[in-house]
């Protein structure tokens, strides 16, 4: 069109305003309409051109309102069946019977002692009777997995069936743990795995002997392990993922053993001896009988050596009720000081001695707890150690990035964080290690007496 053109229409239109202008709404309003015009033609340009978008799936579905209660019960139901379905894929006992007999059958001779082999070629073979359910464990990946030093180029047979086994109680454990994940997202609350292990008491032998009374803090005590070290960040929920990665659920279901040993369940957090004897300790502490622990209540744990201004610093970072704590609280703080050489009980003792939140410890906050050390050296009689030394050797010990300052993660790297952390919070523990060539050189005297004797 000439310009000529566009000048004559453009005149050509009324003027609602003398002065010509568009108000500020008329414009944005124009800008809009421009943009609209534009986005749809540039948008049909490229579904003329391109059909790929439409086989893109969909991949979110929003989650079922509380209100929307049918769709609640159908999202349930589907999810039951498909893990109904799921189970039903799984090899039964007969089943497994029957692998054992057909892998034993093909073995490949010579055997290594006891040691049934067998090699690739009839491993293929069983495979290939053994049904649709076991084709996923008869592949070269897995036979290559179990392929060691063997000069025939065979795998034995017991580590294969033995493979087969734990994949198949994983995808059980995993099964059974999704029956309690109320949110369908792959993750369990604490109540989710409070009601999952409430239900596996019954199923443990070594159980059997706890007052049902009792059943209520045995859970909240084994729980209370999976979230300590499983959710760090204190989200309040754990992936089912990490539980069956982690060892803590091997050591809950060790309990179905009926001749388990005495050693074995005195190490065994969730034994029903190891439950009892927290259990009865936080008891022993409650001296007022009220069921929380005061300040001074906590000091009498363990040696009863612990300084002041680390269990102050305990009551001002961990969750207390008028000043007092908790069972729950009671028992992150056992883990804590039970389990220092990991990296959550690190973590959890690290924040108490970052009393100033800068996210690491500088000579400031080593003097500030080892001042408390050198006031009970001098209550007992001790003649007080310098901070000077200590402090040289708990760098030297740790080895920073920055020579002036200790994270978290120099703790972690060092393999020492349990040694510093005792060194700061405990007079007991700092006796221990001021005095560790002593000790060890009396208990090599006492084992060349039992020698001699």
């Amino acid at each position: 069109m000439d310009w000529k053109e566009i000048l004559r229409r453009r005149l050509a239109m009324p003027n609602t305003r003398t002065n010509g202008k568009k108000s500020e709404q008329e414009l944005k309003d124009e800008e809009m309409d421009l943009f609209t015009k534009y986005y749809s033609e540039w948008k049909g340009d490229r579904k003329n051109t391109n059909e790929f978008y439409k086989t893109i799936p969909r991949f979110y579905y929003r989650l079922p309102a509380e209100d929307e209660v049918l769709l609640q019960k159908l999202r349930e139901e589907s999810r039951a069946v498909f893990l109904q379905r799921k189970s039903r894929e799984l090899l039964d006992n007969e089943e497994l019977q029957n692998l054992w007999f057909l892998l034993d059958k093909h073995q490949t001779p010579p055997m290594i002692g006891e040691e049934a082999m067998i090699n690739y070629e009839n491993f293929l073979k069983v495979g290939e009777k053994a049904g649709p359910k076991c084709k996923q464990f008869f592949t070269a990946k897995v036979f290559a997995k179990l392929l060691h030093t063997d000069s025939y180029g065979r795998i034995s047979i017991m580590q294969f069936f033995n493979y087969v086994m734990r994949k198949v109680w994983l995808h059980q454990t995993r099964i059974g743990l999704s029956l309690y994940d109320v949110a369908g997202q792959g993750y369990l609350r604490e109540s989710d795995l409070e009601n999952y292990i409430l239900e596996l008491i019954p199923t443990l032998p070594q159980l059997d002997g706890l007052e049902k009374s009792f059943y209520s803090f045995y859970v909240c005590t084994a729980v209370r392990k999976f979230f300590f070290f499983l959710d760090p960040l204190r989200t309040g929920k754990i992936k089912i993922q990490d539980i069956l990665a982690c060892s803590f659920l091997d050591d809950l279901l060790e309990l179905r053993d009926e001749e388990l040993s005495k050693e074995s369940q005195e190490t065994n957090w969730f034994s029903a001896p190891s439950a009892l004897r927290v259990y009865g300790q936080y008891l022993n502490l409650d001296k007022d009988h009220n069921g929380m622990l005061s300040k001074e209540e906590l000091s009498r744990y363990g040696t009863a050596t612990m300084t002041n201004v680390f269990l102050d610093r305990v009551f001002q970072e961990c969750l207390t009720y008028d000043g007092e704590m908790d069972y729950k609280t009671y028992l992150d703080f056992v883990l804590a000081l039970e389990n220092r050489k990991e990296p959550a009980a690190l973590q959890y003792i690290f924040k108490l001695l970052d009393i100033e939140n800068k996210g690491y410890l500088n000579v400031f906050s080593l003097n500030y707890f080892f001042r408390a050390i050198q006031e009970l050296m001098k209550i007992h009689g001790q003649d007080p150690v310098s901070f000077q030394d200590v402090k040289d050797e708990i760098f030297d010990m740790v080895k920073p990035k920055d020579p002036l300052k200790i994270s978290l993660q120099d703790l972690i790297n060092s393999n020492q964080g349990d040694t510093v952390t005792t060194i700061l919070i405990d007079l007991n523990g700092f006796w221990t290690y001021e005095n560790r060539e002593a000790l060890v050189a009396n208990d090599n005297e006492n084992s060349i007496d039992l020698d001699d004797t």
